[in-house]
């Protein structure tokens, strides 16, 4: 349920109408918007008489939200949500970002492609030193090794970085580091446990669909980490599983839109791993973009095909800046109104 208070409403009477809420056994969630404040409101709402709150001096309306997650969506918190990845870098609500590198951390060349990406005009650093990998036998990641690497990249060329965390005993290590934004992969996007956990940290968390995952089902494993007090939630887009051989994933551009109606958190789509192959990176990049993507994870290799993981979809640094310019141009395009002025 939500309560929509009227502009006139002093932060005294909102606090109070909070109390009252709360006095009760419910949790509420406040959004403060431009042009309205949204009071949700949380728990067995049928203990609520709708009629009762309506008849508040400071509440205009009252209306019962049926969809199981609160948090994420957007009738709760109707202003699209601004994430902070650090060094400045802000993700979602009008601000677009592209993080770039390669699949996995393998060394020192790990700076040469981090200042490609930068040259080229991404704004965030991606590498994995924690790999899950489908064969328990194929390269795993640098581990610890890795996070210290990225961080050596992220401090020369001021760059926030992204990469995966895979157990809860490992969240740890990257605090300690200083991991900027800590990425929850497809076979970990319904482990409870581990988005509990992730839950407790203020960290921004990019949280990939899983790879049969609904749109549904991913909206509630943010709402996972979200309930557990951490706002700073984004959501990628990076194929589903289907019946289509021809590329790894089936990449569902619909689920941007669509992400957008229902929640307010930022959307980021994932071309690289949605389709598996370089040739074929670039257009299904274009397409996030035009779809209204808030930012792109593309994966970059200055030697696609000696990477030690998931060489086939990687774009070479003259491919990514190539890329770059022509996301500039779909960039200006979609976010210009037939007059001109900004939309």
């Amino acid at each position: 349920m939500i309560a929509i208070v009227k502009n006139s409403a002093t932060t005294e009477q909102l606090d109070h109408l909070v109390r009252w809420i709360e006095g009760r056994g419910f949790k509420t969630n406040v959004s403060r918007g431009e042009n309205e404040t949204v009071v949700g409101i949380i728990g067995d709402t049928t203990q609520i008489d709708p009629f009762l709150l309506e008849s508040m001096d400071i509440i205009d309306q009252v209306r019962r939200v049926t969809e199981p997650f609160k948090k994420a969506n957007r009738k709760f918190h109707p202003e699209d949500s601004v994430v902070d990845c650090g060094f400045g870098v802000l993700l979602g609500g009008g601000h677009f970002q592209v993080i770039a590198g390669p699949c996995a951390v393998e060394g020192k060349g790990l700076l040469r492609i981090a200042r490609a990406v930068k040259r080229a005009g991404a704004s965030m650093l991606r590498g994995g030193a924690f790999k899950p990998r489908t064969s328990p036998y194929a390269f795993q990641g640098m581990g610890a090794k890795g996070l210290d690497l990225l961080m050596e990249a992220s401090e020369e060329l001021r760059m926030p970085v992204v990469t995966e965390v895979m157990d809860p005993r490992d969240i740890q290590l990257f605090l300690d580091r200083g991991i900027h934004v800590m990425q929850v992969g497809a076979r970990n996007a319904q482990n409870y446990s581990l988005l509990r956990e992730l839950g407790q940290t203020r960290v921004p968390i990019l949280l990939k669909r899983g790879m049969s995952q609904t749109i549904d089902e991913l909206l509630m494993a943010s709402e996972y980490v979200m309930s557990e007090g951490n706002p700073n939630v984004i959501l990628c887009e990076r194929g589903i599983r289907s019946f289509e051989t021809r590329t790894r994933n089936t990449f569902d551009v619909n689920a941007i839109p669509v992400l957008h109606q229902l929640t307010h958190l930022p959307v980021v789509g994932d071309p690289s791993h949605a389709t598996g192959y370089t040739r074929y990176v670039r257009p299904a990049a274009y397409a996030a973009c035009a779809a209204g993507a808030d930012g792109l994870e593309i994966e970059v290799h200055d030697n696609p095909s000696e990477a030690w993981s998931d060489g086939a979809q990687a774009l070479t640094p003259d491919q990514f800046a190539d890329s770059m310019r022509r996301i500039a141009l779909i960039r200006e395009a979609i976010c210009q109104d037939l007059d001109g002025v900004d939309a």
